[in-house]
């Protein structure tokens, strides 16, 4: 029985971790694209996958807890400092995931279908008034140097996506301790 709670563990987090540590790390970056394009709708579209994927899997991870537990229960190993520890940092990975990291998901991919909202309204305006031509810019003055009054503005959602990819980095750095600490199991009798 041992054998085959620790097979369902293993796999538990191979298949439910493994997707929401991916899909987080590589949601940040997918929202900074998306906002440097507004009007692409399929910058949008993985936006709200990677999202989706990370709140179902997050679920479905509840399950390597679960299986962990009844594994270490069996194995008489709930008392290991190790077995300790790692559930300490699961518990803080949880926290993190839960608290910091999908909802600042959900906050960016709001702000992005508002901004996809506004630039379909826009285009559809534009579209419905007859004769609508953009205007020219404006000529730059060739006689008078241009001086940077201040620094280039930073891109929309940057500061959001960076902290996001920061404590998606604490998260994934987290689940990488906790699986070494599996492996390695320090006080372990098997050798490892």
């Amino acid at each position: 029985m041992t054998k085959f709670l620790l097979a369902v563990h293993v796999l538990a987090a191979i298949v439910a971790i493994g997707p929401v540590t991916v899909a987080a790390s590589m949601f940040p970056p997918t929202v900074r694209r998306a906002l440097a394009e507004p009007g692409d709708r399929q910058a949008v579209a993985w936006v709200r996958l990677l999202h989706r994927i990370c709140r179902v899997y997050a679920v479905i991870g509840l399950a390597v807890p679960v299986f962990g537990f009844a594994t270490a229960s069996s194995m008489g190993v709930l008392g290991d400092t190790w077995l300790i520890v790692s559930i300490v940092l699961t518990a803080f990975a949880a926290i993190a995931l839960g608290a910091l990291v999908l909802p600042r998901q959900e906050a960016l991919l709001t702000e992005i279908e508002a901004i996809e909202a506004a630039a379909k309204e826009t285009a559809t305006a534009t579209a419905t008034v007859p004769g609508h031509n953009t205007p020219a810019p404006a000529p730059a003055s060739p006689t008078r140097p241009t001086r940077p009054t201040s620094p280039a503005p930073e891109p929309p959602g940057r500061r959001a996506t960076a902290r996001l990819a920061m404590v998606t980095g604490i998260f994934n750095l987290l689940w990488a301790t906790v699986t070494v600490l599996m492996i390695i199991r320090p006080g372990s009798t098997t050798g490892a």
